[in-house]
């Protein structure tokens, strides 16, 4: 094992895919120019025609993806922010999440859509936006977000495999983050619809990914001698893994979901939703949301005031165990 970055683990996914499939190959904005380092590098080793940038046209961009993985190539769609994908929104939600049931199930779609999300830059609006809840709520296409450079590597080599659309943004808050890798050579994937327990616990459940991850286990830490916390770490939106939640509850009897959708028919709603009809029984208490409020992201210094952080978890923590 070796120690990288999250955003090396994801180039190096892309490369080693590359490699390995002539099919597959990245479109997008500014991919060879990498305004984000996860395409750095990739040009000069692989040429223009398979790693296509594109002007500021995102449905032309989307198009060309979409149609390439029509004629069974494994595209990968950088949309370098994911609220630019609401431009496309049509066709990268609708059309593609639809497209195998429509014909009959004879038709695969391998297509990847990815960008940068997520608080912690000050870069506001549609450029801070997450956008895995949205996606969530369109059924055929997979949804997951890595919260560590092993998953990241391995979740976007198992996402790039699959014969099914997969939207797995990443974090930008996180992109520096350090972690074990295998070594280069040691192929891995980490199967999409499997959640993590990155953390045992007896009090409370915390479900939080990315860099609400990173945010609930400080709090966990910090909390130690007064409450047992257990961190979950979902990976995969869609499929969700609701068997580890619900085994998590039936130790820990209450439950906080951390996550920077929006409040309103956001992700954390319809987790906690599925855990009423599924888990009522477990639950000493109700659950309780830790989420952005139904507003757009605010930029600059006003975005501290309504992003999920560690003291709003804490206070959820410690409302539900009260």
């Amino acid at each position: 094992m070796r120690t990288i970055t999250f955003i090396d683990a994801i180039r190096e996914a892309i490369e080693e895919e590359m490699r390995a499939d002539n099919d597959v190959f990245v479109v997008g904005q500014d991919v060879r120019g990498a305004i984000f380092p996860h395409t750095k590098g990739l040009v000069d080793e692989f040429g223009p025609e398979r790693i296509v940038d594109t002007p500021i046209a995102e449905s032309g961009m989307y198009g060309v993806a979409f149609g390439a993985a029509q004629e069974g190539m494994r595209p990968i769609c950088d949309f370098m922010f994911g609220g630019f994908s609401y431009v496309t929104f049509s066709e990268c939600s609708v059309t593609t999440g639809q497209y195998h049931f429509l014909h009959g199930s004879q038709h695969p779609l391998p297509l990847v859509i990815t960008a940068g999300v997520g608080t912690g830059q000050r870069l506001a609006n549609d450029h801070a936006m997450s956008i895995h809840g949205t996606f969530a709520h369109h059924p055929g296409i997979k949804v997951a977000m890595p919260s560590t450079p092993y998953d990241a590597k391995g979740m976007f080599k198992a996402a790039i495999r699959d014969n099914n659309p997969v939207v797995i943004p990443w974090h930008m808050g996180i992109m520096m983050q350090k972690g074990e890798v295998p070594d280069v050579g040691d192929d891995y994937i980490v199967p999409l619809g499997s959640a993590d327990v990155k953390r045992e616990g007896s009090d409370v459940t915390v479900l939080a990914n990315s860099l609400q991850l990173q945010h609930a286990l400080e709090v966990a830490e910090k909390l130690k001698d007064e409450i047992s916390i257990e961190v979950i770490d979902p990976r995969s939106f869609v499929p969700f893994d609701m068997e580890t939640l619900l085994t998590s509850l039936e130790k820990t009897n209450r439950l906080v979901v951390v996550d920077e959708d929006w409040e309103s028919g956001g992700f954390a709603a319809t987790v906690s939703a599925r855990v009423m009809e599924q888990g009522f029984d477990l639950l000493d208490a109700p659950v309780i949301r830790v989420t952005l409020p139904n507003m757009p992201v605010p930029g600059g210094y006003m975005e501290e005031y309504v992003a999920p952080n560690p003291e709003r978890i804490e206070a959820a923590v410690r409302a539900v165990c009260a």
